[in-house]
Parts: structure tokens; sequence; C-alpha cells
């Protein structure tokens, strides 16, 4: 009997403390809403932005396993054949897909060759200025092409690569050459969109790495340079392995995209002379699911180029923690 009223005692106890404790972790999120709900409403923007074209897309998906028609809507358009693969069977099974698929892996990986590493060379070169005003002007101006429209940049191309008038071939012909068709022609197109790529978009890339070095110990850096290690010696064995970390991020990220190579951009250095090399997964789904009205297909391109991105990044997420690196999770 005593045992028993003890147990109740003990029990009635423990409730009375548990409920302190939610009490106590009540007043102390209270508290801190009221302190920095300033903050949190600045987050507003961001959430809206997320969920209405990030999040509610996704309920658009299903078309890509639907005969989807205008007329009846997401939800009365019949599933397709097939198991509701009809879609993807007959993207696997076109003519065109095979050109298509190889186009975009090819022009990919020259991007993930050519384009990835240069934010992190500028990177390490802007680190080395020593005088902050030439840092802060070299810096603004690699970020400026950024800002700058594809339509825009196709345009200064334009009068720079044209064959009949551009500036590039005027060169050429003085020197004794002879005109080069740099924007209609088949081996010229992936070279100048990469090209173009790197001016535009190097620049902004760099922010992350600078903000990487920014974090290294000042130092580390002195007593390297105490011990009589040169300029290529610190980027060897300080810098480069600092950011390391930042590095595999960036990279297993730029995975997630390995399929993807633009539409704007391509779209704009695409013409009938260089179709072959420069019909992407983009594009064909632009040309068959808007033009031609097959909107379920053009979901069904869009699907698998994000279900591939996705493998990629768990891919190369688990290759890293394998070798030692780090990942994102």
């Amino acid at each position: 009997m005593q045992v028993e009223v003890l147990n109740g005692k003990e029990g009635r106890t423990g409730k009375a403390t548990g409920g302190a404790k939610r009490k106590n972790v009540l007043h102390a999120f209270a508290a801190h809403m009221k302190r920095f709900y300033w903050l949190y409403l600045f987050l507003i923007p961001g959430f809206i932005y997320i969920y209405l074209f990030k999040l509610r897309p996704i309920y658009g998906l299903q078309i890509a396993f639907k005969d989807y028609s205008v007329v009846k809507g997401i939800w009365e358009s019949p599933w397709t054949d097939r198991l509701g693969f009809g879609h993807f069977i007959d993207l696997f099974r076109s003519i065109k897909f095979t050109d298509v698929f190889s186009n975009s892996i090819v022009l990919s990986l020259m991007r993930l060759l050519f384009s990835f590493p240069m934010p992190i060379l500028l990177a390490l070169a802007l680190n080395e200025i020593t005088s902050v005003r030439y840092k802060k002007i070299t810096q603004t101006i690699i970020y400026l092409p950024h800002f700058i429209g594809w339509v825009v940049v196709y345009t200064i191309l334009q009068g720079f690569l044209s064959q009949a008038d551009g500036i590039v071939n005027q060169v050429i012909v003085m020197f004794g050459g002879k005109k080069i068709p740099f924007l209609a022609s088949e081996p010229w197109f992936r070279p100048v969109m990469i090209l173009s790529e790197i001016w535009k978009e190097a620049g902004w890339g760099t922010v992350v790495y600078l903000a990487a070095l920014a974090g290294i110990d000042p130092a580390i850096q002195e007593a390297a340079m105490i011990d009589g290690a040169n300029r290529w010696q610190r980027i060897r064995y300080i810098f480069l392995p600092c950011i390391l970390s930042t590095v595999t991020v960036m990279l297993i990220m730029r995975m997630g995209t390995i399929l993807n190579n633009g539409l704007e951009q391509t779209l704009l250095f695409q013409n009938s002379m260089n179709i072959d090399v420069s019909e992407v997964l983009e594009t064909y789904s632009y040309s068959v699911g808007l033009k031609q009205g097959r909107f379920a297909f053009g979901t069904a391109i869009g699907l698998f180029q994000s279900v591939v991105g996705c493998i990629m990044v768990f891919v190369s997420n688990f290759i890293s923690k394998k070798t030692g690196g780090s990942g994102l999770w």
C-alpha cells in the first residue's frame, strides 16, 4: 500500500516536472519570437517564393503520367497507357533521343570541365591582390556580366563574332586568314557557349570561394611565409586544402544539374547550321512540348532530367563521403 502511494506521488511529480519543462520551453520560444520577430518577417517573401515556384509546381508533375488535355485539366485527364510511363517510353524510343541526350551530356561535361574551375582560379587570384581598392574594382568588373541578360550577351557576341562584319573576323582577314562562321557552325558552337558562360558567370561564382578564403586564419598564412613558403606553395598547401570542403559541396550541387544546359542561352545560340550539336533536352522539350502542344511529353522530359540530377547528387555525395571528403549530409 505504501509502495503504491509512493508510486502515485512519483507519477504526479513526474507529470508536474514535465509540465514545468513544457511551460519553460513555451516561455523561451515566446521570448525568442518577441525579440527576433522582425527577422522572421524577412523570411516570409522567401517562403512565398519557394511555395509558389518550387513546391506548388510539384503538383503538376503528374502531367508526365497522363494524356493531359488543357480542356479537361490535370485531374480529369486520363492516365496514359503502359502503366503511366507511356511518355517516358516514347521519349527513350524517340529517334532524336540518343543525339539529344549525348549533346546534353557532352555540353554539360564541358561546362563542368572548363566553367566550374574558373571561379576557383579567379578567387585564388583575387585573394593574392594586396591593394584593397584595386581588389574591389576588379571584383566589381568581373561581377557585372552576371547581371547582363543572355539576349544582350548574344547581341554583343554578334558584334564580335559575326562572319559578315564581326571585329574578330576583320582582324583574321587583316592577317591574311579566312572568315570563320563562329555563330553558324557545329565545331564552334560548344566553345562559344562555354566561353560566353565563363565570361558571364565566372566572376559571380567567385563570391562563395572568396568567402571561404576569407575564413582562413591569417596566422596560418603568416606562419607559412615565415617558414619560407612562396605564393604557389601557400596556394597549394594552405588555400586549396582549406576551401576543399566548399569546392566539394559546390561540385556535388553542380552534379545535380548534369543534364541542364540553360534554355535561354542555348536557344539564342541555336540555328539551322548547328542544330545537330545544339539540340539538348531543354530545347527538345521546348520544341516538342510547347511548340507542338505535347505538354505531357515535355513534362516527362523535365522529370527525367530531375531524376537523373537527383541520382547524381546522391552518388556524388556517397563517393565524396567514402573517399574521406565532406558532403551535403
